[in-house]
């Protein structure tokens, strides 16, 4: 695609999240522009710091041209925010990727009753036999299974989607070439094969934890809706529901014991007035009539194989890297965390910062916390789900914040 190259230049600029991008975009209009604007240009975009005006000064090609060459070398393809072929339904969401890369057999997600089956890392054999008759089932009704490709949960649904002999998506956390966890390998190269993987970083990018939060809105993106199998009140999978709720998806819930520790999510959800689920016909009976072509009534019996596999856990050396402050993280709603500044503008993006600044051990609303960090409100709760991910913030009744760390410079 002609000026793929400026696309790539933007999205490699060291430092540039996407969210500035996506500013500088709105500013100038398309990559290329960005590139030969002036310097003192680039200050008419909300939130661009000196360090990013410098990442932006730098006009060499050099990175972009061996992203191309990787790509091209391992078969990967890339798609940038204007391309024909990228889902207007993803396109749409806050902060949407600027770039895509993928390999595999690429859907067009716009026609596809497309639902994101998510579920903890450490599913229990329960949510893996659940996630993998969902997927199954789900398949075979004519919806397109997107997940992660986490152990656990995420695993289970993509499973069942290729034992129904259908494609799905897997949205990565690092590089399109990166196999995360390893014990996925043979699962991550069946869906190359039969479906598509997905990512926004380039190939060659290690899976870090923040990755996984930041893909989490694609997940949620490209799908109608989401079905959590299992969650801790605190996860990955409920921050990919928070994006859901935002994107205006459906969500669902699979019901679970109310002493159990990873059905907690769902059951929260499910009080909450998110969709019961019990069986794929629970989801796919509402979305009949938006689908009619894709659709199928009917009851679908899971193959013996499914729902009978061992749950997949993580193990140590196969943990993403963390950022440095979570050895601090607290368990203990009593404790304190201690933060140190420098170190985490490593990790955290400004608003994040400016939020966890903010706030205090006394208990703050949303509107207080925009006010006092002159931050709109949108991305004010965009920081503090993240923060609250991270356990450094906690939301106490009605809707106020506290902060559950001491920062120091």
């Amino acid at each position: 695609m002609a000026g793929i190259k400026y696309w790539l230049w933007l999205r490699t600029r060291h430092g540039l999240s996407n969210q500035i991008c996506t500013r500088l975009l709105e500013q100038f209009g398309d990559p290329e522009k960005i590139y030969f604007a002036a310097p003192e240009d680039y200050l008419q975009t909300e939130g661009v710091t000196k360090a990013q005006l410098s990442a932006l000064a730098d006009k060499k090609l050099d990175r972009a041209e061996a992203v191309l060459e990787d790509c091209e070398r391992l078969g990967v393809r890339i798609l940038s925010r204007t391309d024909a072929t990228y889902p207007s339904r993803l396109r749409a969401i806050p902060d949407a990727p600027c770039v895509l890369y993928y390999k595999g057999i690429w859907p067009d997600f716009d026609s596809e009753a497309a639902v994101a089956l998510i579920g903890t890392r450490k599913a229990t054999p329960y949510g893996i036999r659940i996630g993998e008759r969902l997927g199954y089932e789900l398949s075979k009704g004519g919806a397109y299974v997107v997940s992660g490709l986490a152990a656990g949960g995420d695993a289970a649904g993509h499973r069942g989607a290729l034992l129904a002999g259908a494609r799905t998506a897997a949205v990565l956390g690092g590089g399109i070439d990166v196999v995360y966890p390893a014990e996925n390998r043979a699962l991550f190269e069946d869906i190359a094969v039969n479906g598509v993987l997905i990512s926004e970083y380039p190939p060659g990018t290690e899976p870090r934890g923040p990755h996984f939060l930041e893909r989490n809105r694609i997940i949620s993106g490209l799908s109608v809706g989401v079905i959590v199998v299992e969650a801790a009140l605190r996860s990955g999978t409920m921050n990919t529901v928070r994006h859901a709720a935002e994107q205006g998806r459906d969500v669902y819930a699979v019901p679970g014991p109310v002493d159990a520790p990873f059905s907690q999510g769902c059951n929260r959800l499910l009080q909450e007035g998110a969709g019961v689920v019990t069986r794929a016909w629970d989801v796919l009976r509402e979305w009949q009539s938006r689908f009619p072509d894709k659709i199928e009534m009917g009851v679908f019996d899971a193959p013996p194989s499914v729902g009978r596999t061992a749950p997949h856990r993580e193990t140590e050396a196969n943990v993403p890297a963390e950022p440095k402050h979570q050895e601090t993280a607290v368990d203990n709603a009593e404790e304190l965390a201690y933060i140190d500044l420098k170190s985490a503008r490593e990790h955290f993006t400004d608003d994040q910062i400016e939020v966890l600044q903010t706030l205090s051990q006394k208990p703050m609303g949303v509107d207080d916390i925009a006010e006092l960090s002159q931050i709109p409100v949108r991305r004010v709760l965009s920081a503090l789900t993240v923060l609250e991910i991270e356990e450094l913030v906690r939301q106490e009744s009605g809707s106020r914040y506290t902060l559950r760390a001491v920062l120091t410079e």
